[in-house]
This record gives C-alpha cells, structure tokens and sequence, in this order.
C-alpha cells in the first residue's frame, strides 16, 4: 500500500532508496541515543586507541568511554525476554560492568579511565542536581506541596513493617535478632554506602572496639543486595503499571495532576531558547553549591539542602516561566542521555561485584528479600489509602532501600520514573540520617 499525502489523503509514490536516503536511516538506527554509524566508529576508535596505548584520559574520551560503555550493557538488557520489562536495562548498565572489571575482561585502561573520572569529578552529584532542580521547578506548584507532605506517611509505615518483619524472618531463620536487625534489615534502608553503611560500620566500631573495617565488611552486602533487588522490583511495579494504568501516575504521585508523565507545569510546556536552558543550568549548580555550604554549617546532606531550597524557590513563586522551561529541558537531557552511562561509571568504579556476591547466602538473601518486599508492598497500600497512586508510591519507598543516590538513579530507571527523584532523595537521604541516627543510638544502648 503506497503511502498517503497528509493534506489530502491522495496516494504518493514512495520516496526512491537513494544512497543519501539510506545513510540517513541508518543514522535514525541507535544504539541508545548514539546513532548506529557513530556508535560504530567509537567501537573502532576506542579499540585503535586502546591497541596503541594511547587512550587518553580527558574529558572527552572518558565520556566516548561511558556513552559506549554505558548504552551497549542497556541495549543487551532491553532485548532480553520478559526480564526487560523490569528493569533488565538498568540492572545490566550497572552490575554487568561490575562483574567485568572484577573479573578482569575490561581493559585496564579503561577501568582507570573510568575509576579516576567518576571519583575524580563526582558527576553523580551533577546528574542528581540537574534531575533534582530540573524536575521540581518544571513541576506543577500544587503537586509538589501535596506530594511532599503525602509521601512522609507511607514511607514512615514501611519502615516500620520492613523492619519488623525482616528482623523477624531473620530470627526464625536462625540468625539471630540482634544480628539481623543491626547488620541485615537497618543497612539496607541507612541510604547507601557513604551516608548508611560507612557511619554504621564506623559507629559500631566504636561501641564494640572493634576494627572498623571488619563490620563494614559485614553491612555492606546486604546494602548491595537489596539495592539490586530494589532496582528488580521497580522495574516489575513498571510491568504491572502497563497493566493496571488506573494505579500509577507515570511519575505522578497524586490523581488529578495536569501535565505529561515527567510533571511539567503549563509553563515548562512551552518552547525553551538556549539561554533558558543555560540559566537553570547555571542555577541548579548555584543551589547544589548553596547545598555544600550548608552541609558545612549545620551537617544536613548537600543534597537535601539543595532540595530544600529548590522546594522553597518554587513554592514562593520565585522560578519565572523562562527557567522553568530550561529546568524541563535540563531534566530531560539529563534523564535520556547520562542515565546508562553513568550506571556504568558506577558498576565500574563504585560497585564491589565480590560484595554483591558475598551477600548471596540463601539465610541473607531470604531476609533481604523479605525486607524490601514488605517496605514496598506497605508503601503500596498505605499511599493508596493516602491518596497517591500506590504504584508510584511503591516505587519511591522502594529507593529507601537503594544504595543511595546510585540506586536511586537505578531504580527510577528500572521503573522508567525518573520524575520521582526529588521524593526518593526524601526517601534516601532524609530517611537513610533517621536510620542512621536511630540505629546508633539504639546500638549504643544494647551494648
């Protein structure tokens, strides 16, 4: 059937296969966002570079390295059968490499690379602080307000339950109470490595005069497992959101928001020019900036201050409609080109592929399980009863189980939800401190 003419509906012959026509289909083929012939070329600059001995470690190669790196482990995840409906692509993106670099079938060049790069400029930061400030100021100012002080009750209710019931599990399994709650069921829900597991360990120490780096050991892996099975059970709430629409907001938490999925308000709909896009660029690193300077005075998270005060901005009126239509744009190019790329900055240089597997023990993993099952289906149902759509809620209780802002990143990928990273820094950050802070204390009193 020959193609229509839009206007009339008449039929058109269709346009000849020239060679120019052909070349630029095949760049319309990506391998994520990187058209195929580019994506190609990469391959094969990389490879020459690295048979020479000459990879370079500036800036540019280091992000050839990521975008390759990065797009082709998502690409592997998204073509597998049924595991790509719940997350295969980001699980792949960041434990895949992981694995490599263990093992050693990543060049050294490109581990180095890719180690000295991430620690080096700490460009998580600037990833959260683009998803942060771009996604609450293109956000309708209702939503947000409502949203914040929604989320507080069905997350507080799944700490709980998780709590009780991964102790639980681990005590009948015979590991013990104390045990499981200290070194099992709280590490998982302290907010990652530097902000959870770290002060844990070192807290510990202290109570027990013990090296500190022997009980790091101990509560690092249950914080990896039950990121990944946090990243796993996101991308399923993902499925069962394509099967049951009526409970999920797409990245909306209440019912009756206006908007498309990622929350832009009516004036981040609009057409942005370049200077929008700049300025709100310009202005998430101010509040990031401003996020440090109080992390130094009052010892509050850099990135939560930031949030904080992004929050305060767009509450008091004080974003005009010019940067809340960079923010979206912002927010945009950040969520669709760094995401998988900088999981695999991550896998590589941040994620201990032997730790993950240490937690592997079936006792461990069972009680694991158990915790983050029970803190996700409680936000689940207590965000349903509070008026949010139970799936998005389920999904950012889940991210109190994620290894900090990494898996934050992880598990908003995996649930294709990258709009709820301001309430899952809430989750993470604030709720990781109030762990932290209530497990050392209580730790110190049984000791």
């Amino acid at each position: 059937m020959l193609p229509t003419t839009p206007a009339t509906g008449e039929e058109r012959p269709a346009a000849p296969s020239t060679p120019v026509a052909t070349w630029w289909r095949w760049l319309e083929t990506r391998v994520g966002i990187v058209p195929l012939p580019v994506y190609v070329l990469l391959l094969v600059l990389l490879a020459g570079l690295l048979a020479t001995g000459h990879l370079a470690t500036d800036i540019s190669t280091a992000i050839a390295v990521l975008v390759v790196g990065g797009f082709t482990c998502a690409e592997f995840g998204r073509r597998l059968p049924w595991l790509r409906q719940v997350g295969a692509a980001a699980i792949f993106a960041t434990f895949v490499p992981s694995a490599l670099a263990y093992y050693g079938w990543l060049p050294k060049a490109i581990v180095e690379l890719t180690t000295n790069f991430t620690r080096s400029t700490q460009f998580l930061y600037l990833f959260i602080t683009a998803i942060i400030v771009g996604s609450i100021f293109s956000m309708p100012r209702e939503v947000l307000l409502q949203g914040f002080l929604r989320i507080l009750v069905p997350l507080a209710a799944a700490s709980v339950a998780a709590i009780a019931a991964g102790t639980l599990t681990g005590a009948l399994l015979g590991l013990g109470w104390s045990h499981t709650l200290f070194f099992i069921v709280l590490p998982i829900m302290a907010g990652g490595v530097g902000e959870g597991a770290i002060p844990l360990s070192v807290g510990y120490a202290q109570a027990l005069h013990a090296p500190a780096g022997e009980l790091f050991a101990q509560v690092l892996p249950p914080v990896m497992l039950g990121s990944l099975l946090a990243i796993l059970v996101a991308g399923t709430l993902n499925f069962l959101g394509k099967r049951r629409p009526d409970w999920t907001g797409e990245g909306r938490l209440r019912p009756g928001a206006q908007g498309a999925a990622e929350l832009p308000s009516a004036a981040a709909q609009g057409t942005s020019d370049v200077t929008h896009v700049a300025a709100a660029g310009i202005t998430a690193i101010a509040l990031y900036l401003a996020g440090v300077m109080g992390q130094r005075l009052t010892g509050l998270p850099a990135p939560v201050g930031m949030l904080f005060a992004a929050v305060a901005l767009k509450l008091a009126r004080a974003v005009s409609p010019g940067l809340e239509q960079g923010a979206f744009v912002v927010y945009r190019f950040f969520a669709t080109a760094v995401t998988y790329p900088l999981l695999f900055a991550i896998g590589v240089a941040m994620t201990p592929w032997d730790r993950l597997v240490a937690a592997l023990h079936p006792l461990n993993v069972i009680t694991i399980a158990v915790t983050v099952l029970t803190l996700v289906a409680t936000g689940f149902v207590v965000g349903r009863r509070v008026g949010l759509y139970p799936i998005d809620a389920a999904i950012v209780t889940a991210c109190h189980s994620g290894q900090g802002g990494t898996g934050d990143v992880a598990i908003l990928t995996a649930a294709n939800r990258m709009a709820l990273m301001p309430f899952a820094q809430i989750a993470t950050r604030i709720g990781g401190a109030i762990t932290v802070t209530l497990t050392l204390i209580a730790f110190a009193v049984r000791t």
